[in-house]
């Protein structure tokens, strides 16, 4: 029973780094289980903002995992991303089929649960069964419009959510 869905988009502008992510969490091809998950959160204090997307129980191991690392080294976004990968690396820890993008207000990254951390380049970067979808739209107003990080950063979600089965329009947003 493989559990997907879910779009997460970042984008980062003026100084400001936005998370957006939809509610949906389907079975198989054919079934929404849920419409409302809470798949971005904020953590440490607020001060750090994750988006969760893949298997529903790697998703939040993933994301528990992380929140220890921060938690370990004093909310250090990159060195906390960075030992979670370690932690693949010297295979003592089991690959998860989930991914997640994490932000403070200096740092956007991309973790997977295989031990992979990315700096993305630009100013956006999604991930997630419309990721494609939410990207491109959060490039294209980016590189057009005057609009706020939160503000792409919803609409590219939108956006995904009129194109891709698995996205809904419950959207979440969490800035830094």
């Amino acid at each position: 029973m493989e559990m997907m869905g879910t779009t997460i988009c970042a984008v980062r502008r003026d100084g400001k780094i936005a998370i957006a992510g939809d509610g949906q969490i389907t079975m198989g091809q054919s079934v929404i289980l849920k419409g409302s998950a809470k798949k971005v959160k904020r953590i440490y204090d607020d001060k750090v903002v994750i988006g969760f997307a893949g298997s529903v129980s790697d998703a939040i191991s993933l994301s528990e995992k992380f929140e220890r690392m921060l938690q370990k080294y004093s909310g250090n976004l990159m060195r906390s991303a960075v030992e979670l990968a370690e932690l693949w690396r010297d295979d003592k820890a089991r690959k998860l089929e989930a991914m997640m993008l994490v932000a403070d207000k200096d740092t956007l990254l991309i973790v997977s649960g295989s031990g992979e951390v990315i700096d993305p380049d630009g100013d956006a970067c999604a991930i997630g069964s419309g990721g494609n979808y939410a990207l491109a739209a959060a490039r294209a107003m980016v590189k057009e419009t005057d609009l706020s990080a939160k503000d792409i950063a919803y609409k590219a979600l939108v956006i995904a959510s009129e194109l891709c089965v698995f996205t809904n329009n419950n959207i979440i947003v969490e800035e830094v």
